[in-house]
């Protein structure tokens, strides 16, 4: 398996994050990495969603810290609550997202608020800005 890197990951906001994904995605598909872009990760991403499953228990890639796996985005029906507190049924598109990582390095706690972050972003993403 090879796993592209993203540098200095930590100090990009995540449209800054995202246009990096794009940018090495695109030349691993044209098979234009450098052996420099796939060394000295520290933490990975793997979709496992491309492949229709829902959940998944992604293996870290030793000597990194932790692996992010996504799963496939299906539609499902979720409670909606509107500004007045009233609630209702409706059809969202979801994805499990599972987190891996190794506990000499990562506090449980702190793997759970970085996947809660990841999730509000998710959320809250704007997809105007990544163009």
């Amino acid at each position: 398996m090879i796993v592209p890197v993203v540098r200095n990951a930590d100090e990009k906001d995540f449209t800054d994050l995202a246009r990096s994904l794009i940018d090495i995605t695109a030349r691993a598909r044209t098979k234009k990495l450098l052996p420099a872009d796939i060394v000295n990760g520290t933490f990975s991403i793997t979709n496992y969603g491309i492949f229709g499953s829902i959940l998944g228990t992604p293996i870290i890639n030793q000597p990194q810290s932790a692996i992010l796996g996504i799963g496939a985005i299906k539609k499902r029906p979720m409670v909606i609550s509107d500004e007045t507190g009233s609630d209702s049924i409706g059809i969202r598109s979801m994805a499990y997202l599972t987190l891996t990582f190794d506990h000499r390095i990562i506090d449980g706690a702190i793997g759970g608020q970085f996947l809660s972050r990841v999730k509000w972003h998710l959320e809250h993403f704007n997809f105007q800005l990544v163009q």
